[in-house]
């Protein structure tokens, strides 16, 4: 009996956009304050249907293998049984991200 690698669900916000992606390898990066994922895996559609959200994320992380996110950017990961569609949603004016980093240099 084969066992499969988990897959992850990953929320996060990047320039005033909430990413959806699935993923088969989180961890804490070797950068200190990102969380690293990698592995994605995209829905291979069998139909005429093409959703411009996901292939809006093909595009962007098309040659990526691993990517680093911030990890105050990160709104939840889930461990998920079954892959959904991974998208991109605009956040509303009432979403307003950090300012600041949460490490701020003393004066």
């Amino acid at each position: 009996m084969s066992k499969t690698k988990p897959l992850y669900k990953v929320q996060f916000i990047s320039n005033a956009e909430r990413y959806e992606v699935y993923v088969r390898e989180v961890s804490q990066g070797a950068m200190f304050g990102f969380v690293e994922i990698g592995d994605f895996v995209w829905d291979n559609h069998s139909s005429l249907l093409v959703d411009p959200s996901q292939e809006k994320l093909k595009t962007e992380f098309d040659n990526v293998m691993r990517t680093y996110i911030p990890m105050h950017n990160v709104l939840r990961i889930d461990e998920v049984k079954k892959q959904g569609n991974a998208k991109v949603t605009e956040l509303s004016d009432k979403v307003t991200p950090f300012p600041k980093p949460i490490y701020t240099p003393k004066n």
